[in-house]
């Protein structure tokens, strides 16, 4: 997943959700397993990151 919106402008919630999946700065990428609560985070915070799924 990428990163591809600031965090500057977000709630509280969102930035901590970005922080937990390991995205710090813009265009920031991460290989992350597939699992609910992966899933749940990145439900949160949809509109910030860009996910591509397989390798």
């Amino acid at each position: 997943m990428r990163l591809v919106k600031s965090v500057n402008s977000c709630q509280q919630r969102h930035r901590i959700s970005v922080r937990a999946l390991g995205l710090r700065k813009l265009n920031d990428v991460r290989e992350l397993k597939d699992s609910p609560s992966v899933r749940g985070l990145i439900n949160q915070v949809s509109y910030l990151v860009k996910v591509e799924e397989g390798a």
